[in-house]
């Protein structure tokens, strides 16, 4: 079965890229990877929620924000090679805008793991950095970065 094939056996349908909010550009080839510049939870555009994880933005809300910030991510992937070109997921790094004492970031990032693990099966099994920060851009609860191999 082809990865786009999974996404709509699951009923999830990969976003429009979101705009860069700097200079970059939202993904990057060399060689056989393909790396994500930070991703935020845009969701048609506007951040889905703002504020610090463990304050203003609850850990379970956290966790689906990261899940819209690995779509967001995907959509880039596949902007840029096409998602049935990808053939494992390598690297999550996750940032977690963290209310003092919150010390629950892999909780949240799990949010990104596990949709990699639902579309990807075993291949979406990465190593992954969860990294709590005083500050995200725009304010932004949390952020996803993303490596793939692609053929």
């Amino acid at each position: 079965m082809s990865w786009s094939a999974r996404l709509a056996e699951l009923g999830i349908e990969l976003p429009g890229v979101a705009a860069p909010v700097a200079a970059y550009i939202p993904a990057i080839r060399s060689g056989s990877l393909v790396f994500t510049s930070g991703q935020l939870p845009f969701v048609e555009g506007s951040l889905a929620a703002t504020g610090k994880v463990g304050g203003e933005v609850s850990p379970e809300e956290a966790k689906q924000h990261a899940r819209t910030a690995v779509l967001n991510a995907l959509a880039a992937v596949h902007d840029l090679v096409g998602i049935d070109s990808v053939v494992r997921v390598v690297k999550v790094t996750g940032f977690v805008a963290s209310s003092e004492g919150f010390t629950g970031q892999p909780a949240v990032i799990n949010g990104a793991s596990e949709l990699l693990g639902e579309v990807f099966g075993d291949e979406g099994r990465h190593a992954r950095s969860a990294v709590g920060v005083a500050e995200l851009p725009l304010g932004a609860p949390v952020e996803v970065e993303l490596t793939v191999e692609v053929s």
